[in-house]
């Protein structure tokens, strides 16, 4: 995943980022807090968790490669938060190990679902990080945007094999375990017990348009940017998505 603060890696991130950037800000308003706690479950090299920092939070990530919490601490230095971000090795089985239970006002949760035997149980986990007043910042491998891409790439079995797959897995030869629908993943957060705040689609159309355009056609990048913020919340669009975002609020958080 790639830093919001990059414009061409924004292409990836920019809508994720805008919604948990408004999530966070209203988390500060109905707390009265200007810090919050936020956990950043796989977080690897601090791609959301230094942003987050540098908006005045403090973020502990957990993640298992020790080379990506290494890479974090870089970076976190290198952006001037090293004090507000934390690095720990672990993964969501024995989150518990090393992070406390309920003590956080937000919870990301991104690229992680699909590597988990359980997903809805691993939805359960992170949810239990929360505090009575939370937000989860979920974000998953979509299916339609698998069998779109299989499909264009002119792999059509691989494409059907997809579709019908209980995963959403295209072959014995595929690096990702279990791919999701957006009903899927409102299930997983309904499930946990949270409410859906939002939904959104993402990559919709950035990883179909060839790069060289919009690396060198003017103005693409923003008018691409505009249109993937266009298409995010309109659910006709979630069934071809790269990936899917939802927004889960626990009820103390919608009632405040």
């Amino acid at each position: 995943m790639s830093d919001p603060s990059r414009p061409r890696a924004s292409l990836r991130t920019a809508v994720v980022w805008d919604v948990l950037q408004d999530a966070l800000d209203r988390r500060v308003k109905a707390t009265g807090r200007d810090v919050l706690d936020v956990l950043d479950t796989g977080g690897g090299s601090g791609n959301f968790a230094v942003p987050v920092a540098r908006l005045g939070h403090r973020v502990t990530v957990v993640d298992p490669s020790p080379n990506a919490l290494f890479a974090l601490e870089r970076r976190a230095a290198e952006a001037g938060v090293a004090d507000r971000v934390q690095g720990v090795q672990g993964d969501a089985h024995g989150l518990f190990d090393v992070v406390e239970r309920g003590g956080y006002d937000a919870v990301l949760c991104h690229g992680v679902l699909e590597y988990v035997d359980d997903p809805a149980e691993g939805v359960r986990t992170v949810v239990a990080a929360l505090r009575p007043e939370g937000v989860l910042s979920l974000l998953a491998a979509g299916l339609g945007g698998a069998v779109l891409a299989r499909a264009l790439a002119g792999h059509f079995t691989e494409a059907r094999q997809a579709l019908g797959d209980p995963n959403g897995r295209w072959g014995a030869a595929d690096p990702v375990p279990h791919r999701f629908t957006a009903e899927q993943l409102t299930a997983f957060v309904r499930g946990a017990g949270l409410d859906v705040g939002a939904v959104h689609g993402v990559r919709v159309f950035a990883d179909l348009v060839p790069g060289v355009l919009v690396d060198t056609e003017p103005g693409a990048l923003d008018a691409l940017l505009k249109l993937e913020a266009a298409a995010a919340e309109l659910p006709a669009y979630h069934s071809v998505a790269t990936q899917l975002h939802v927004l889960g609020e626990t009820r103390g958080a919608v009632e405040a």
